[in-house]
């Protein structure tokens, strides 16, 4: 695997290995179009394999730095076979064929361990396919690499150096939040302290910290009441779910633990309505949460091919009305003349970016927050009374990120609503 993985340099490249195997009569292909495919994934840095029967065929894709791109289609018959594979590597029993499914296997590559989750679909035509690929050199554990601003990290670097507290991260699935845990959880680590994490599931294993997975028999409220018991110091739960969780998590926080946790919300203010919406009485809000926190991740432009261009029209619109009382504006670049755009190259796969980077907002628990959080639950007047904090909005993040050259305005448009009202009126 390892020295195929080395020969597949383009989607070209495991276009042609896999349409070779299609075609071979060797009674060993099936595997082999699986290495081709493992392999391709893990040349062009994939995070994931989507397997979607048609009614003409099956189509593969991989998603590179969050965006799905397709790679070829391939006849049904083959893909019957590899299903049935995939299932016998996944430890998922191959006479069910109407239930979803979950299972994993893992492949040693350059002694290295590379996890592979497996999720299998009922579909109209055959069972949808889709591979996570877990690779733990991929894994940036800190700030800077994350692409977090020196006074974001400093802002951070003071809080998870607090005894208790919770820190909440908010975002999507597929935003980066639980990366970013990892990189607060590494940032604590030191003998002295115990951490326990409770994640669905263990993605990544960190050394000298209790790992837990939840399970039929083992949610996350009972894995954080169990883990109350274990005496830790810090607690990371991978998600806020239901009010049961969400209650646990704020007394752990009141009773002098550091808690880490992520929750699905739009923005950072949102954290405070959704938690109240799970009957978090709002009067302890304020000693409970110590930060609330929402990310994006946006592609990086190449560095190889990246072009300028000068910003005008509708873009110029755009920049100068988010970097108006940007806060922190000394570390802006000089020029707001010009920006980088995608181009494509070689060393990109012809794509312009490579690599994704967070695009970062943050709002800080004080006397201001705490008031409005008690007597409101409007995201609007909570933006307001975080206003004085001098922290960026995460559409200013992405565009000092824009004309720094590590993204293009398109990309941070993809990702992040640039004319949203509520934003640009509390900026």
């Amino acid at each position: 695997m390892g020295a195929l993985q080395g020969s597949l340099k383009t989607l070209n490249d495991v276009r042609e290995e896999v349409e070779a195997n299609v075609r071979s009569k060797d009674t060993h292909r099936v595997s082999h179009i699986l290495e081709i495919i493992m392999g391709g994934a893990l040349a062009l840095g994939a995070s994931d394999v989507h397997l979607e029967p048609e009614e003409s065929g099956v189509r593969m894709r991989y998603r590179l730095d969050g965006v799905l791109v397709e790679v070829l289609s391939f006849d049904r018959a083959t893909y019957s076979l590899m299903s049935s594979r995939l299932k016998l590597l996944s430890g998922l029993k191959l006479n069910i064929k109407s239930a979803a499914q979950d299972g994993r296997f893992s492949i040693d590559i350059n002694e290295k361990e590379i996890e592979i989750r497996t999720s299998v679909l009922p579909g109209a035509y055959a069972e949808t396919i889709v591979m996570r690929l877990l690779d733990p050199s991929t894994l940036a554990l800190s700030l800077e690499i994350l692409g977090f601003d020196k006074y974001l990290i400093d802002i951070f670097n003071h809080e998870v150096a607090k005894p208790n507290g919770l820190i909440l991260n908010t975002g999507p699935t597929g935003s980066g939040k639980t990366t970013t845990l990892y990189a607060f959880l590494k940032r604590v680590h030191r003998p002295e302290i115990k951490i326990v994490t409770i994640e669905d599931p263990i993605e990544y294993h960190l050394p000298g910290i209790v790992q837990t997975q939840v399970s039929k028999d083992y949610t996350f409220a009972q894995g954080l009441r169990s883990t109350l018991r274990q005496d830790p110091d810090v607690i990371m739960v991978g998600e806020i779910r239901d009010a049961e969780v969400a209650s646990t998590a704020v007394q752990a926080a009141l009773t002098g633990h550091l808690v880490f946790s992520t929750l699905h919300t739009n923005d950072a203010a949102g954290t405070f309505p959704r938690l109240i919406d799970m009957d978090v009485n709002a009067d302890i809000l304020g000693a409970a949460v110590t930060v609330a926190m929402a990310q994006r991740l946006v592609r990086k432009l190449c560095p190889e091919c990246r072009e300028t261009r000068p910003i005008v029209g509708e873009d110029k619109r755009v920049t100068d009305t988010l970097l108006k009382n940007i806060p922190h504006a000394d570390e802006l670049p000089k020029n707001h003349e010009m920006m980088w755009v995608a181009k494509g190259c070689e060393k990109c796969g012809g794509f312009g970016y490579k690599g994704r980077t967070a695009v970062v907002e943050v709002i800080l628990m004080d006397p201001e927050i705490e008031k409005t959080v008690r007597t409101s639950s409007s995201e609007r007047d909570i933006w307001r009374a975080a206003k004085h904090q001098n922290i960026r909005r995460m559409a200013q993040d992405g565009i000092v990120k824009v004309l720094q050259g590590v993204t293009s305005l398109d990309e941070l448009g993809r990702v992040v609503d640039l004319n949203d009202p509520v934003m640009l009126e509390n900026i």
